[in-house]
């Protein structure tokens, strides 16, 4: 589930909204984004959200690659994702993301009331790398015919509490993300003769 997200100026043009202080370094991605990108998310910096590029995806080291997802309902008893979920939750912004079909018909999938969706993730450094995962739930009823899993999405008023508050973490980890509308993507491919 979720393999690849995009960004929009919308997005962006939010992210600055809700982040005061936006480094004048800091790059802005915009278009698809896949695995070990580096991307804009929004954590806690002392008393205040933040925005940083994080690498999406936590190092493999049992396999090739990187680890992109942690399911919300086994995130606090797995040994990678335990200490994260309590102390480094971040939020990921995007304008959708993407599934692909049984018949490889790609699939986006965004809010129907915001040009901006929040996907809850969390974050940890790796040899002075900071790098983020998404967290998934199971697929609601606008996303369960494309497949069984999705981001688990957050509300605007859900932001601050998902960042700071501990207590809450639970109420997230075990809520129903909101109804999304689909939209089919029609990718031209090459055939070579």
């Amino acid at each position: 589930m979720c393999g690849r997200y995009y960004i929009s100026d919308e997005t962006v043009d939010e992210i600055e909204k809700i982040v005061r202080q936006v480094s004048e370094k800091l790059a802005h991605k915009k278009g698809d984004v896949y695995p070990t990108n580096q991307v804009p998310i929004i954590h806690n910096n002392l008393d205040s959200l933040a925005l940083s590029t994080m690498m999406w995806g936590f190092p493999n080291y049992a396999k090739k690659g990187v680890i992109i997802n942690a399911r919300s309902e086994t995130v606090k008893e797995k040994r990678t994702f335990s200490k994260p979920i309590m102390e480094t939750r971040c939020i990921v912004p995007a304008a959708g993301f993407y599934e692909w079909d049984s018949s490889k018909n790609k699939i986006r999938f965004e809010r129907r009331d915001n040009n901006i969706l929040y996907m809850a993730g969390i974050w940890k450094s790796y040899d002075d790398e900071n790098r983020f995962v998404i967290l998934t739930t199971n697929a609601n009823e606008s996303v369960v015919n494309i497949h069984d899993r999705m981001p688990l999405i957050l509300e605007n008023n859900e932001l601050e509490n998902w960042i700071y508050d501990n207590g809450f973490t639970d109420f997230i980890l075990h809520k129903t993300p909101v109804q999304l509308k689909q939209i089919r993507e029609y990718e031209q491919t090459s055939l070579i003769i």
